[in-house]
């Protein structure tokens, strides 16, 4: 009985071990398999070596992607003596020979010992083609996302089948819809029923965007009779969609350069409407606040290199006070023996500006300055049709904090409440007590302390370099004019009224036309409403 029973044990580990040498030496016969189609790559012109991967494809085995990968980038290299491909990574004057399959290293080569397997542009499309289709099936959402969107971009008669595999086992809603408008793109490409390709004209034209428009405008060229109507009227559908979507991109770069503009606006609007002060060095106060970023950017990289998402949140407070405390100095030292004398007034804060200009260019140089995104204020989304940058996204946020915290400042301080009442009028509140020379000289450091913090935004969307201000000192006057002199919310929608106005025009006048247009269109507004939009009231100013 126990010797039946060995008997069989034994008989059974030999059957497990003749499986398991079948298994291996059948894992080992199609590894040989791919790695001889790998190989073929080498070998051929162009539309041989298209069709050799397009074999690989076909076997769906996942261990092609690296090789795939490396002959799109330029990247895969065939031995000379023996015809064996692999991949590369430098190490001084040799080559480090890299398996293509399993990744590992396969000794060492002069780079004169190998030859660089060449791609052009067909070749990298059927390529890109191929790795969608191998990572369709990948259990990364991400990967197959992308997989989805690059067979969208690129259709051919060979994606249908993984395409429509792929959509049946496929579970993530955003891939999913990817994948439908991939199979419709397919299925323009192939000879189908009319039907067919009209429900995939539909699905292509209700996608929208650039990439179905070129979809649709490829499939308009081989159409039939039958089908052209369809893919014309789809095409204008989206054409009409993208101008709409155009229109709102406008309007959003126009509140992006409004926020801009309401930074670089917000103090002199202040300044000018409580002293009638025409601060020509105001430009000069953003640019120190761009450059106060850059110092403390430079200090946290070079010390504390994890502080570096912080540095703007350091920098807003020390560009406050460094500009406001320039501004202080300038009015103590110069503006306050010159009031009443507005063109004196003009030309010594614009010798002021040029000597600020050359103290920065003494001490920081003449080039540009590095300052850096954090990454909470890096990249973009897109929100529609609406491609949004997360600097600007956050530059408006900040500047309507900014308004906010001003105009808190104005309504429910002692200090708003004395510059209001210096505004409406200066004689009555110096005699009721209020020390006007002070509340002038706290509004220009309040003023100029907001051109700094302005100046920190500025430094994440705009060169950093001693002509930085002189860029929004004309379009900050602008603002204020037309807004109301020293009203802020004259200067919030004037601001972005002007912005909006800006970038509406570009597209048919170009940029400096464009400026032209406005500034005369505001000539002709100022001589309607000499005091602009919103008129500030009082005894003095009707006066």
């Amino acid at each position: 009985m126990l010797t039946r029973l060995a008997y069989r044990s034994l008989q059974s580990l030999l059957v497990t071990f003749c499986l398991l040498i079948t298994v291996f030496a059948t894992d080992l016969r199609a590894e040989d398999d791919l790695r001889a189609m790998i190989n073929a790559l080498g070998e051929g012109n162009f539309s041989q070596t298209a069709k050799q991967v397009e074999a690989l494809a076909k076997t769906g085995d996942p261990k092609i992607v690296p090789a795939l990968e490396a002959l799109a980038a330029g990247d895969l290299y065939q031995r000379k003596s023996d015809k064996q491909v692999f991949l590369t990574k430098s190490s001084g004057g040799t080559l480090i020979l890299i398996d293509p399959l399993s990744g590992e290293e396969a000794g060492t080569e002069a780079s004169g010992a190998l030859a660089k397997i060449k791609v052009n542009n067909s070749l990298r499309r059927v390529v890109r083609s191929a790795l969608g289709g191998l990572t369709l099936m990948s259990p990364d959402a991400g990967t197959r996302l992308q997989a989805a969107q690059t067979l969208l971009r690129t259709p051919s008669a060979d994606a249908l089948e993984p395409v429509e595999t792929a959509l049946a086992a496929e579970t993530d809603a955003r891939v999913k819809l990817v994948l439908e408008r991939a199979r419709a793109a397919a299925l323009l490409v192939l000879d189908r029923p009319d039907d067919e390709k009209k429900a995939a004209i539909e699905i292509i034209g209700n996608a929208g965007g650039q990439d179905s428009l070129s979809l649709l405008s490829a499939a308009l060229a081989s159409a039939d009779d039958t089908l052209k109507p369809d893919i014309e009227a789809a095409i204008s559908d989206i054409q009409d969609r993208q101008a709409l979507w155009a229109a709102g991109q406008n309007v959003w770069y126009g509140l992006s350069l409004g926020s801009v503009l309401l930074l670089a606006a917000i103090g002199l609007a202040i300044t000018f409407g409580v002293m009638g002060i025409i601060n020509m060095a105001h430009g000069e106060m953003v640019m120190l606040g761009a450059y106060t970023t850059f110092v403390v950017q430079e200090i946290i990289r070079n010390s504390y290199p994890w502080l570096f998402d912080w540095s703007l949140a350091i920098a807003l407070p020390l560009a406050f006070l460094v500009t406001g405390a320039v501004g202080l100095a300038i009015e103590r030292g110069v503006i306050r023996f010159l009031y009443g004398r507005p063109l004196e007034t003009l030309l010594a804060t614009w010798g002021i500006s040029l000597i600020l200009q050359q103290a920065v260019r003494t001490i920081f140089g003449p080039t540009n300055r590095e300052v850096g995104n954090p990454s909470w204020m890096s990249g973009a989304f897109e929100l529609g049709g609406l491609t949004i940058t997360w600097n600007r996204l956050w530059i408006i946020v900040f500047s309507l904090a900014v308004f906010a915290a001003l105009l808190f400042l104005l309504k429910k301080t002692p200090m708003g409440l004395q510059m209001r009442a210096v505004t409406q009028n200066r004689r009555m509140a110096s005699s009721m007590g209020i020390r006007t020379p002070w509340v002038d000289a706290l509004t220009f450091a309040l003023g100029s302390g907001i051109a700094g913090i302005a100046g920190v935004a500025l430094s994440q969307i705009d060169n950093v370099s001693p002509n930085l201000g002189q860029g929004y000192i004309i379009d900050s006057f602008m603002v204020v004019v037309f807004g109301g002199v020293g009203n802020l919310w004259g200067t919030l929608v004037g601001a972005f009224t002007l912005g909006i106005l800006n970038k509406f025009l570009e597209p048919y006048a170009g940029a400096v036309l464009g400026k032209i247009l406005v500034l005369v269109l505001i000539i002709l507004f100022i001589q309607k409403r000499p005091r602009g939009l919103f008129a500030l009231k009082g005894r003095a100013v009707e006066a």
